[in-house]
């Protein structure tokens, strides 16, 4: 009897209804696969493999004309502490559809995400070690659980093409501790933990900040940053994204989530003028659909929303009726290449960061064979 959980309830196309699928082409990056990128069709075929030079350092995009945008683990420093190799990144890199490395921006200190503009810049997460005075200024966590020390604090960059600074917002300047305190089950390693960061319109950008629990929107002119959703609403939330209709689409994890009991996972669409949800998925029963960390949600072409319920390789897609029209479960299991990975987070795993779909004319190179 096959004794790892998830592959006993089943692994690649789960269910189907083409009638209401949103049509296409599925990318996702097993986080333990060292260097892999599937691109899987609407049967769950796969249709198409990148082999990269190295483990993702969360995921994979396609941007214009078909190339590969991946965030790669470099390694290339020693860990900042025990987590930072389960997120952190270094490479920011395109690729061409046999893999072959276009260009590429190093950060050894960038982690999570970096959000690759089609015309070759790049906004990222990163950080920077505050200590003394200036670590004791984050508040809330665990205490004692500093890292030698040091509070990691986040900075968000972008830059040219080629590598040119562009802009820098830093927490530690712009945020208050006494606003945005770490929740209590989290160590002091790292604040805020910026898990994800993508531009609203040409001055604004929007974050999500992991262990204080609040979605933000910055004003890149001014470096002032506005809460759209703090933990009240949200709860160790990831992916926020806007939709370009005044709404953004945000993956909340609900792990510590304020008032509950029971933990379960949902994806909420939020108005930027108001603050309000105007849309949300949870299951039935809600405790049936959760990720304690990682996970993402993309509104597809046709209204429907694709999601990934990232720590169980999970992606599926709902109707705006909250109709499972599309599952998929990933099928590669395996560890994490590197053995200091491995000592902090032993065991196989089918784990990505998060899966995008893309429609045929997104990816020319693929129907023109």
């Amino acid at each position: 009897m096959e004794q790892n959980t998830l592959k006993r309830r089943g692994t690649g196309l789960i269910g189907s209804d083409p009638d209401l699928v949103s049509p296409g082409y599925t990318l996702y990056a097993p986080l333990a696969g060292n260097g892999v990128v599937d691109l899987v069709d609407e049967k769950g075929e796969r249709v198409h493999r990148w082999n990269l030079p190295y483990r993702p350092g969360r995921h994979a995009r396609i941007l214009d004309e078909g190339v590969l945008a991946y965030n790669g683990a470099t390694l290339e420093i020693a860990p900042l502490f025990a987590m930072w190799r389960k997120y952190s990144g270094g490479s920011m890199g395109r690729y061409d559809p046999n893999g072959v490395r276009l260009s590429e921006f190093r950060d050894d200190y960038q982690h999570h995400d970096a959000h690759h503009y089609d015309d070759g810049r790049i906004l990222y997460t990163a950080v920077e070690p505050l200590t003394g005075a200036e670590a004791a200024r984050i508040q809330g966590g665990v205490p004692g659980t500093e890292a030698d020390g040091i509070v990691w604090s986040d900075v968000i960059r972008e830059v040219a093409p080629d590598g040119t600074p562009l802009w820098e917002w830093k927490a530690a300047e712009r945020l208050n501790p006494a606003e945005f305190g770490l929740q209590p089950h989290y160590w002091r390693e790292h604040w805020p933990l910026i898990n994800s960061v993508h531009p609203v319109d040409e001055h604004t950008v929007v974050a999500s900040l992991r262990s204080v629990s609040a979605v933000i929107t910055i004003d890149r002119r001014t470096g002032a940053a506005t809460t759209l959703s703090d933990r009240a609403s949200v709860a160790q939330q990831h992916h926020a994204t806007p939709l370009g209709d005044g709404k953004v689409l945000v993956f909340d994890n609900g792990t510590f989530r304020t008032g509950e009991s029971v933990t379960y996972s949902r994806v909420v669409e939020i108005d930027l003028a108001t603050s309000e949800i105007t849309w949300k998925y949870q299951d039935s029963p809600r405790e049936a659909f959760f990720t304690p960390f990682m996970g993402g949600a993309q509104r597809l072409p046709n209204g429907n929303t694709l999601i990934t319920e990232a720590a169980f390789g999970r992606i599926f897609e709902v109707t705006r009726e909250s109709r499972i029209v599309w599952e998929y479960v990933v099928p590669w299991f395996t560890e994490y290449p590197d053995r200091d990975t491995v000592e902090v987070f032993p065991g196989i795993s089918n784990a990505i960061f998060r899966a995008y779909r893309y429609g045929a004319e997104d990816i020319p190179w693929l129907t023109a064979r």
